[in-house]
């Protein structure tokens, strides 16, 4: 049974070719002298990771048959559950988390139990069998071993922000395959959400509803730079998984994908994005104390300065109050067809046009559907044959209400009092 989420293989093919290129022009770049520097790097990490390690094994409860013995058949079961022939090492470990994780020193693999998890689970012990099960899937999908090689890849923006959440949602589908009803998903993801008391009276159906605020932009942007989804879609997509069932959240503010498009990832929870666009900021800042004095030193010693307004080439002869009411008189038309489809339409044949392209009367005017709620009507080209529209383009707002922004496209003539 394939467990892995719907987008993960998909962006770790697309993040394992950008590595992998990433990689080898450095390795040639370097003349393989960067092989020494990730020997020395690997090294320095091994000695730094072998420290939890050791504390791990020298404070932690290792789990066994004689050790919390309940804990170890579950990890057995869950085991053979997914396929796994290896069964990793498993400790109880004191802390202040309600969480757990999966990590791997050298060729050995550890599951660590936060031992707040499993008392606050004492009534309903086989929620831990998601959590036993999420750490597995880490371990099974094999996402310990190849992040190293990742690395370059998912500093990106969109990308790697967007493989780690896939990963996480590939790891609660485990969780839900090793468990036995959907109760214990709610029970193991309530006690991350309200802590051990408040865990046990939560609405998970009230909770769940709180999806809908993820459409907002300061939710969107600070989950699409983060590296795990919001706890109620995570809870939200395990039970609809673990009944077989398929879910769509919310669209996320179209302006937080464009500005998280400029946030390089760097790793952390939902506060990574807030920390990326500091250090967006901060490149911008020292950018511009080079180029403002630079262009300012370039500007002085112009001696001909040409109004740029001169080089514009439109066409005043053209009639854009047609132009912006050919373009209105498909919108009621564009609106049913978004609201219905929940997708923009390609085509004016998705709105049940004879034609893909649409014309005036008069076929003074060509009008044509493009990507992402575009609409443009064209105008005619100016003298280097580039084309000049009247673009009419639908957004939704934070309340998912459609409306329309009207602008020229390459074309700087006068546009009508409501296109302005």
């Amino acid at each position: 049974m394939d467990l892995s989420y719907k987008n993960e293989k998909t962006l770790f093919t697309i993040a394992a070719i950008i590595a992998g290129l990433f990689w080898l022009a450095l390795t040639v770049v370097t003349f393989g002298v960067l092989l020494i520097y990730l020997l020395i790097g690997w090294i320095a990490f091994l000695f730094a990771h072998s420290a939890f390690i050791s504390y791990l094994k020298g404070t932690g409860v290792k789990i066994t048959p004689e050790q919390f013995p309940d804990l170890h058949q579950k990890l057995l079961t869950a085991c053979n559950h997914i396929g796994l022939s290896n069964v990793p090492e498993a400790y109880i470990l004191r802390t202040d988390m309600f969480n757990a994780l999966a990590t791997k020193f050298l060729s050995r693999h550890f599951v660590v139990l936060f031992s707040d998890v499993v008392d606050a689970l004492e009534d309903t012990p086989d929620a831990i069998d998601f959590y036993i099960g999420h750490e597995l899937g880490h371990i099974h999908r094999g996402h310990l071993k190849w992040h190293f090689f990742l690395a370059p890849a998912l500093i990106l923006p969109w990308l790697g922000a967007a493989y780690r959440r896939a990963e996480e949602y590939t790891c609660d589908r485990y969780g839900a395959h090793c468990t036995n009803s959907e109760n214990n998903i709610i029970k193991a993801l309530s006690v991350i959400a309200a802590g051990n008391s408040r865990a046990k009276s939560l609405n998970a159906t009230a909770y769940m509803a709180q999806i809908k605020d993820s459409t907002s932009f300061w939710m969107s942007f600070n989950e699409l730079t983060s590296d795990y989804p919001w706890l109620t879609k995570r809870m939200a997509s395990a039970i609809a998984f673990k009944r077989g069932e398929s879910l769509s959240h919310p669209r996320r503010h179209w302006f937080a994908w464009v500005l998280s498009l400029f946030i390089p990832r760097i790793g952390l929870g939902a506060g990574g994005g807030i920390l990326g666009l500091i250090m967006l900021v901060a490149i911008i800042g020292i950018l511009a104390a080079v180029a403002i004095p630079a262009y300012q030193e370039y500007t002085e010693r112009a001696t001909d300065v040409v109004s740029a307004f001169d080089y514009l080439d439109f066409n005043d002869d053209v009639d854009t109050e047609a132009a912006y009411a050919f373009a209105r008189s498909v919108h009621s038309e564009f609106e049913t067809y978004v609201l219905t489809n929940n997708q923009w339409p390609v085509s004016f044949t998705d709105l049940g046009f004879a034609n893909d392209t649409l014309y005036s009367e008069d076929g003074a005017l060509e009008m044509d559907i493009y990507e992402n709620g575009v609409i443009g009507v064209w105008l005619g080209s100016d003298s280097e044959g580039d084309g000049q529209y009247l673009v009419t383009e639908a957004f939704f707002d934070d309340d998912d209400n459609l409306y329309w922004t009207c602008y020229g496209e390459n074309y700087y003539g006068t546009l009508p009092a409501d296109c302005q």
